[in-house]
C-alpha cells in the first residue's frame, strides 16, 4: 500500500516506475514532481495513463491537514497575485469531479471568494449557466447551474481551479465559453500541476491576445509527460492483461451490510457543495457548525479506532475533507485519511512501484444522469483501517448503497467499523420543479445504436429496432394522402441501391469532396462567429446527421474544439421532440444550441421548427432555443446560415440509411411514443455490408486541409454580405403547384436533396430538372428510369430539379411494366 496509509518504515519507490517501465513513459520537471504524482493505467479509449495525485484526496487515501493545506496554500498564491483589492472580488470556479474540492481550498485561500464547481448531475427545474466538454475525459459533459445567475457576472477576476493543467483544451474552452456569456479583463488558472507539452505552452498568451484579456498560472509544480509511439495500444494491452488483479468484487447476495448511521445536524440550508454556489456566508455558517459535526462524528467512532479513513463521494469532496480535517485536529491519538470514491476506471496492481494498489467496484448509488454504472474506491481495501467513515449526500442515499453489492458492503468487508454520515443534498428551492416527469435517458450512442463511433453523435431517440414499422411505398402514399395516416407513424422499405447506382454515389462523392468540404467549413465558421464560440450542435434526425458529424469534425481540425453533438427528430405537422429540448436545456444552455440541418428545399422545416419553439415556450417556460437552422446548403434562400446556396448533388442525399449510421427515418406513433418519451427511430444492424456512413465523413473530412484559404475567403464575403432569407423557392414552389395542377405545397419537393428523397421513399409522378444540369442530376435521371417516373426539362427553374407527387395517386392503376403510377 502507500505510504499515506500505513505506519510501516516509508517505502522510497517512486508510484510511477510500474508504468514507466512497462510502457516507457517518463515524467519530466521540478524536484517535487515525482513526490506530487504516480503514475497508473485506465481504461479510457483516448488516454492510457492517469497521472494519479498524492495530495489532491481523490485516489490516495492522505492526510486531511495535507490536502486542504495543498489547495489552501494555492490561494494564498493567487491572493497575493491579484493584490488584496482584486481577490476581494474574484469568483472561483472549480471541474468535477476531481477538483471540485480542491477548488472549494483554493477560495478560502484567497479569502471568503465565493465559489461554484462543475458537475455532472443535472438538476431539473434548474436552468444551466454554461457548459463545456472534457475531450479526454470518461465522462465528458459539464454543466455550471448556479442557484444565483448572477455569480458569474461582474468584471473582477475568474479563477478556474483544476487538479492537472495538462494540454490546457480544458480550461480554455470554458473560459471562451464563459467569456462570451460574462466577458471580463482578467483569468487565472490554478492547478496543482502544470503538465502541458512544449506545443501547447504557448497557447495560453496566445488566447490571452484573442479574447484581450490577462490569463495568468499558478501551479504548484510542473513538468511534461513524455509518451513512445503507440502508447496508447500497449497501455490497453496492460489493461487487459491485469484487469482482475487487485480488485475487491462484491459477493452477488448476502446479510445487508453492518454499518452505524449517525445524524451530524448539518445546518439546514446551508449547500453541500459548490454544486450551486458556495458563497462567504455559506462558508462562515459551515466554520461555526464544523467542531460540533466533528464531535458527533468522534463520538461514533469505537474508542479503540487508531486509524481512521474518511471517504467522501465523486463530487463532494469538500464536505467530507472538512469534516476529516476537523477530526484529524481534535482527535488525539487517531491517525485519520482522507479520499473520495470516483467513478474512473482505473486499473489496480498490487505493487510498490504503482499509484493504485487497491479497487473496490461497486454500482453507482445516487442515480446517475448516465445510468447504472460501476464506481470506484482506490486504496481503501487492504490498508488496515480500524474504521471508515462513509460521507455522502442525500440524493446518494439510496438502496444501491446498502445493497449487498454495494459500497457500504464493500467496506464492511474491508474495515471493522463502518460508519454512515449522509448531508443534505441542496437543490434550490425556487428553482426546483417537482412536478416535471421522470428524468430522461442518456442518448443513444454507436455501435449500440448506430455505426457512427460515440463521441460523433448522442441520438435523442428511443431504439425501435424490434417493432415492425415498415410498409410498401404504394400502400404509404395511399394512407397519408387519405389522410388515413401521418408519414412519421411508418417507414419505407429501405432502398436498396443496384451495383451501378452504389459506383454513381462513389463517383459523386469523389467529385464533390472539395465542395463539401468548404460548404462544411464556410457555415462552421458562421456558426462559431455569429451563434456561440462553444456550440452544441443539434441535427436534426437524419438528413441533418451527416452534416452535424462533418461540422463537429471541422470545429476539432480547425480549431481544436471538442463541441457536442446530438440528432433530434422533428416531424412536419407534428413538431420537434419537446422531451428532446427538455433533455438539452437540462444538460446545455439553450442559447448554445445550434439547429443542423443537411438543406432547404421549400422552408417548410425551417418554418416547423420556428412554430414549435414558440410553443414549446409557452408550455415549459424555457427559453432561450434559437430556432434559425444552420444548413449545408440553401437553395430555396430559406436561412441566414449556411455553407452555399447552391443547388448541388450532396451525396448523403444519394442514399437512406446506409449514409446515415443505418438510422431510419424518425418515427412518432402514440402507441409506441408516450409522453415522456423520445421520438423513435430503428438501427439497421443487417445493412451494415453496405454501410457507408463513416466512409461518407471520411472522404469530405480528408479534403478539409485543401480549402482553408477557400472557407477563409468565404466566411469573410459572407459576413459582409446580406444575407436575409427571400423565400425564393417557397415562391418558386407555389407557382409550379399551380402550374401542374397540384394545388398542395406539400407534394412539390425542390432541390436535388429533396427529388432524391421523393425517388427513394414516395411514389413520384415526375421530375423537372432545369435544362443543361450536368453531373449533380446523373442519379436522379438513373433512379427515375428505375423507377419509371418521366424527367421533364425546364428553362426556367430556380433549383437544379424538382420532384412532383402527384395528389390524385391511386393504388390499383398500374403501367404497362405493372408499376403503380398516379393518375
Amino acid at each position: 500500500m502507500n505510504n499515506a496509509v500505513n505506519n510501516e518504515v516509508p517505502d522510497t519507490t517512486w508510484s510511477g516506475t510500474w508504468v514507466a517501465e512497462r510502457l516507457g513513459v517518463e515524467l519530466l520537471g521540478d524536484d517535487e514532481l515525482t513526490g506530487l504524482l504516480g503514475l497508473a493505467l485506465r481504461r479510457n479509449p483516448k488516454r492510457a495513463h492517469l497521472l494519479v495525485s498524492n495530495v489532491l484526496g481523490k485516489h490516495v487515501p492522505q492526510s486531511p491537514s495535507v490536502v486542504y493545506g495543498s489547495g489552501h496554500a494555492l490561494g494564498l498564491r493567487v491572493r497575493e497575485l491579484l493584490g488584496a483589492r482584486e481577490a476581494e472580488r474574484a469568483v472561483v470556479l472549480g471541474y468535477a469531479e476531481t477538483a471540485t474540492g480542491l477548488g472549494h481550498c483554493v477560495a478560502d485561500g484567497i479569502g471568503l471568494a465565493p465559489y461554484l464547481h462543475s458537475t455532472r448531475r443535472p438538476v431539473p427545474g434548474v436552468a444551466p449557466a454554461g457548459g463545456f466538454e472534457e475531450s479526454h475525459s470518461h465522462a465528458t459533459s459539464h454543466l455550471l447551474l448556479p442557484e444565483d445567475p448572477a455569480l458569474l457576472v461582474g468584471d473582477g477576476p475568474l479563477v478556474l481551479v483544476d487538479d492537472e493543467f495538462s494540454t490546457g483544451n480544458t480550461v480554455l474552452n470554458t473560459i471562451r465559453d464563459l467569456h462570451d456569456r460574462y466577458p471580463r479583463r482578467r483569468y487565472v488558472v490554478v492547478a496543482l500541476v502544470d503538465m502541458r507539452s512544449e506545443a501547447d505552452a504557448g497557447r495560453l498568451e496566445a488566447f490571452a491576445r484573442e479574447i484581450d484579456a490577462r490569463v495568468d498560472l499558478v501551479t504548484a509544480a510542473s513538468g511534461t509527460v513524455r509518451l513512445p509511439e503507440g502508447v496508447l495500444e500497449k497501455g490497453q494491452d496492460l489493461v487487459a492483461r491485469h484487469e482482475v488483479t487487485g480488485t475487491a468484487r462484491p459477493t452477488p447476495a448476502g446479510p445487508p451490510p453492518t454499518y452505524r448511521r449517525i445524524d451530524l445536524h448539518w445546518p439546514h440550508g446551508l449547500p453541500d457543495g459548490g454544486r450551486h454556489g458556495f458563497t462567504p456566508a455559506h462558508r462562515i455558517r459551515l466554520e461555526a457548525a464544523l467542531p460540533a459535526m466533528a464531535a458527533r462524528l468522534a463520538e461514533a467512532l469505537p474508542a479503540n479506532a487508531h486509524r481512521v479513513h474518511v471517504l467522501g463521494c465523486e463530487e463532494l469532496m469538500y464536505a467530507p475533507l472538512r469534516l476529516a480535517h476537523e477530526l484529524e485536529q481534535a482527535a488525539e491519538g487517531v491517525q485519520v485519511t482522507y479520499s473520495t470514491t470516483t467513478r474512473s476506471p482505473v486499473l489496480a496492481v498490487d505493487d510498490p512501484g504503482y499509484a493504485i494498489r487497491t479497487r473496490l467496484a461497486f454500482p453507482a448509488h445516487d442515480n446517475p444522469a448516465d445510468g447504472p454504472g460501476e464506481r470506484y474506491a482506490y486504496n481503501v481495501a487492504g490498508a488496515g483501517f480500524d474504521a471508515v467513515v462513509a460521507v455522502v449526500d442525500s440524493a446518494a442515499d439510496t438502496p444501491e448503497l446498502h445493497a449487498p453489492d454495494g459500497l457500504l458492503a464493500q467496506l464492511a468487508a474491508h474495515t471493522p467499523h463502518v460508519v454512515l454520515a449522509v448531508v443534505p443534498s441542496y437543490v434550490p428551492e425556487p428553482l426546483y420543479v417537482p412536478e416535471r416527469p421522470p428524468m430522461l435517458p442518456e442518448p443513444l450512442r454507436g455501435p449500440a445504436f448506430s455505426s457512427y463511433p460515440p463521441e460523433e453523435v448522442g441520438w435523442l431517440l428511443q431504439d425501435l429496432s424490434d417493432v415492425t414499422l415498415e410498409a410498401p411505398t404504394e400502400e404509404r402514399e395511399e394512407a397519408i394522402q387519405s389522410g388515413g395516416a401521418h408519414y412519421a407513424e411508418s417507414l419505407p422499405v429501405e432502398y436498396q441501391p443496384s451495383e451501378q447506382y452504389q459506383r454513381l454515389f462513389h463517383t459523386a462523392l469523389d467529385g464533390a469532396a472539395p465542395r463539401l468540404a468548404q460548404a462544411v467549413g464556410a457555415v462552421t465558421e458562421l456558426v462559431l462567429t455569429e451563434r456561440s464560440p462553444r456550440p452544441v450542435l443539434v441535427s436534426l434526425a437524419r438528413a441533418g446527421t451527416p452534416i452535424g458529424v462533418l461540422m463537429r469534425r471541422w470545429a476539432q481540425f480547425r480549431h481544436g474544439l471538442e463541441l457536442p453533438h446530438y440528432a433530434v427528430s422533428i416531424v412536419r405537422g407534428r413538431g420537434i421532440d419537446a422531451n428532446a429540448l427538455r433533455w438539452l436545456a437540462a444538460h446545455h444552455d439553450p442559447a448554445d444550441v445550434v439547429f443542423v440541418d443537411g438543406w432547404t428545399g421549400k422552408g417548410a422545416i425551417t418554418r416547423e421548427l420556428a412554430d414549435a419553439i414558440e410553443e414549446f415556450e409557452a408550455s415549459d417556460g424555457i427559453t432561450g432555443f434559437d430556432p434559425e437552422i444552420a444548413v449545408l446548403a440553401d437553395p430555396g434562400s430559406c436561412v441566414r446560415t449556411y455553407g452555399t446556396r447552391e443547388d448541388f448533388l450532396i451525396p448523403s442525399a444519394c442514399l437512406n440509411s446506409t449514409v446515415s449510421g443505418l438510422i431510419s427515418r424518425t418515427v412518432l406513433r402514440a402507441d409506441l411514443v408516450g409522453p415522456h418519451d423520445f421520438h423513435g427511430a430503428k438501427f439497421y444492424r443487417e445493412l451494415a455490408g453496405a454501410d457507408v456512413s463513416v466512409a461518407f465523413l471520411d472522404a469530405v473530412a480528408a479534403a478539409f486541409p485543401e480549402v482553408v484559404e477557400a472557407v477563409d475567403a468565404q466566411v469573410k464575403e459572407l459576413l459582409s454580405s446580406d444575407r436575409s432569407p427571400t423565400w425564393e423557392g417557397w415562391a418558386a414552389v407555389e407557382r409550379i403547384s399551380e402550374e401542374y395542377g397540384i394545388h398542395d405545397v406539400n407534394l412539390v419537393k425542390p432541390g436535388v436533396g429533396e427529388t432524391t428523397r421523393v425517388l427513394l421513399r414516395r411514389v413520384p409522378w415526375k421530375i423537372l430538372a432545369r435544362a443543361g444540369a450536368g453531373a449533380d442530376l446523373d442519379h436522379v435521371r438513373l433512379l427515375a428510369e428505375q423507377r419509371g417516373v418521366p424527367v421533364e426539362e425546364v428553362g426556367e427553374l430556380p433549383y437544379t430539379c424538382v420532384g412532383l407527387i402527384h395528389p390524385k395517386y391511386t393504388r390499383g392503376a398500374t403501367g404497362a411494366d405493372g408499376r403503380a403510377v398516379a393518375l
